[in-house]
């Protein structure tokens, strides 16, 4: 049986819960204890044991999910469509991740350490011209971010628009991430996963 290591309300162990209920793979899912440090030497989650096989970083367990399970319609075979996903996964994962970690922590987790309201500021306005970037995509290149169909580049960057919608800021009105995120809310998994209350 496979099993996630993580909490649920977590995104990057969303993105894998959403990834194997795609695929229609069983998990379990185990909270994260001391114990399991050992199977990840950065103490982050998520961590995915399948069969003793130890895997951490949650981009990367979604393509090896890919891979293990037939998820080519996920992850196409193709060297150029499965690039492009490949892509725009990793754009979230850095980029946009980056753009929008000092407002969300200000915002939505209070944290004392990202107080100061120039940061704050300038931290929306990043996040924003970033989403505003992902809007331009889909208007030109949609419906879905890799082009026609669904793939893992939605199931990332769906949890990060999520995250964006939910946070109390202003945001300018994208009418293509909005009808894209709506396609979305049709997929098996995104009401556990995604659209779930959880930022």
């Amino acid at each position: 049986m496979l099993t996630v290591i993580g909490k649920a309300t977590s995104i990057n162990v969303r993105k894998v819960l959403w990834t194997c209920t795609e695929l229609g793979v069983p998990f379990v899912r185990e909270e994260w204890q001391e114990s399991h440090a050992a199977l990840n030497p950065n103490r982050m989650v998520p961590v995915l044991v399948d069969d003793g096989f130890v895997l951490w970083e949650s981009n990367t367990i979604c393509r090896y999910l890919c891979g293990r399970h037939d998820g080519a319609a996920l992850l196409p075979p193709d060297a150029q469509a499965r690039a492009r996903v490949s892509q725009w996964m990793d754009w979230q994962a850095t980029e946009l991740n980056t753009a929008w970690r000092y407002a969300f922590m200000a915002l939505v987790r209070g944290s004392p350490a990202h107080q100061e309201p120039a940061l704050i500021e300038a931290g929306i306005a990043t996040w924003n011209r970033h989403i505003g970037l992902l809007d331009a995509h889909l208007g030109a290149h949609g419906p879905y971010v890799a082009g026609r169909g669904f793939s893992l580049a939605d199931i990332v960057l769906g949890l990060s628009v999520n995250r964006w919608l939910m946070t109390p800021m202003v945001r300018p009105d994208y009418p293509h991430v909005a009808a894209w995120y709506a396609c979305l809310g049709e997929r098996p998994g995104f009401a556990a996963w995604c659209g779930n209350g959880i930022a």
